[in-house]
C-alpha cells in the first residue's frame, strides 16, 4: 500500500465520519458511558474477583483507569465503585440492585450497537420488537463477560511481566523505554481483541474476521496514541479548573467523549477498508441495509 492509497483511505474515512455525524454519536455514547461505566466495572470486578479475589481485581481496575485517564478522572469512577460495594440490608434490595446494575452496565453496549449500525448503514427489520431488545441485552451481557475475561488476561500478563522484570533486574538493568514498549504492546493486544469483539458481535452485520482484525488493530493504535495526547492535553489545559468542584467529572466526561470519537473513527475506517479491500459488510438475517448504504 503506497502513500497515495493511504491518503485516499484516510480522506474517505474522514468524509464518512462527517457524513454520519460521528461527533453527535460520540456525544450520545459519552452520555450513556457516564452512567454505565461504574456499574459495568463493578460487574467486571465481580467476574474477575471470583477467580483472583475482589480486592485484587478492584485494585487492577483502578490502576488501569488511572493509566488511561489520570488520577483526577479515575477518582470519580473509583469513588462510585467503592460506594456501591456495600452490603445490602435485605434480599429484595440485593435482587433489585443486581437487576438495576446489570441493566445499567449493558446500556452502553446497546448504544454502541446502535451507533455501529448507523455507521455501517444497517437497521433492524421492522417487527422485531421485544425479541430484538432481549437479543441486544444478551449480546451486551456477553460483552461484559468478555471485558471481565480481558481483565483476567491483563492481570495474568501483568503478574508475569512483573515477575520477569524483578528477575531481570537482578541480572541486567531494563531501560524505561523498553518497559514502556512492552506495556504499550500488551495494551495494543488487549485493546485490539476488545475492539474486534465489539465490531464483530454487537452490530447487526456479517463481517469477515480479516476485516475486523485490520480495523480493530488500526483503531487500537489510534486509541493508544489518542489516550496519550488526551492525557497530555487534560494535564495542561485549564478547562477542568474552570468548573471548580465538578472538575474531576468534567475531565472524565472529556476523556470519554474523545475516546468515543477515536473508537467510532475506527469503525468508519473498518467500513471503508472492508468496502475497498475486504469482503464487504453485509446485514445479518434480522437486519437490512439502509438507504444511505453505498457499496
Amino acid at each position: 500500500m503506497n502513500l497515495a492509497t493511504v491518503k485516499s483511505l484516510l480522506k474517505e474515512t474522514i468524509t464518512e465520519w462527517q457524513k454520519d455525524k460521528v461527533p453527535i454519536l460520540a456525544a450520545a455514547l459519552a452520555y450513556y458511558m457516564v452512567f454505565s461505566l461504574a456499574p459495568l466495572l463493578m460487574i467486571v470486578i465481580a467476574v474477575a474477583g471470583s477467580i483472583v479475589g475482589e480486592a485484587v481485581a478492584q485494585k487492577e481496575v483502578i490502576e488501569q483507569l488511572e493509566t488511561l485517564m489520570g488520577e483526577q478522572g479515575a477518582s470519580v469512577i473509583a469513588n462510585a465503585i467503592q460506594s456501591q460495594f456495600q452490603p445490602s440490608s435485605s434480599i429484595i434490595t440485593t435482587i433489585i440492585g443486581v437487576v438495576t446494575l446489570l441493566f445499567a452496565a449493558t446500556t452502553i453496549f446497546a448504544q454502541l450497537k446502535e451507533s455501529l449500525n448507523i455507521i455501517w448503514h444497517v437497521e433492524v427489520r421492522p417487527g422485531q420488537g421485544i425479541w430484538e431488545f432481549i437479543r441486544s441485552r444478551i449480546l451486551s451481557v456477553i460483552m461484559v463477560l468478555i471485558v471481565g475475561l480481558l481483565l483476567l488476561m491483563s492481570l495474568g500478563i501483568s503478574s508475569f511481566l512483573a515477575g520477569m522484570s524483578d528477575w531481570l533486574d537482578k541480572v541486567v538493568s531494563i531501560p524505561s523505554l523498553l518497559r514502556s514498549l512492552i506495556d504499550n504492546g500488551v495494551s495494543f493486544i488487549l485493546i485490539t481483541i476488545l475492539f474486534g469483539q465489539i465490531y464483530r458481535i454487537l452490530p447487526d452485520v456479517k463481517i469477515a474476521w480479516s476485516d475486523v482484525a485490520v480495523g480493530s488493530g488500526i483503531t487500537a493504535i489510534l486509541f493508544i496514541i489518542g489516550r496519550t495526547l488526551i492525557s497530555f492535553y487534560l494535564g495542561r489545559a485549564t478547562v477542568a479548573s474552570a468548573y471548580g468542584a465538578a472538575s474531576s467529572f468534567v475531565v472524565l466526561l472529556l476523556w470519554i467523549f474523545y475516546s468515543c470519537q477515536i473508537f467510532l473513527l475506527g469503525a468508519e475506517l473498518t467500513k471503508i477498508w472492508s468496502r475497498r479491500y475486504g469482503s464487504q459488510i453485509r446485514p445479518s438475517s434480522n437486519a437490512v441495509m439502509t438507504k444511505n448504504y453505498r457499496p
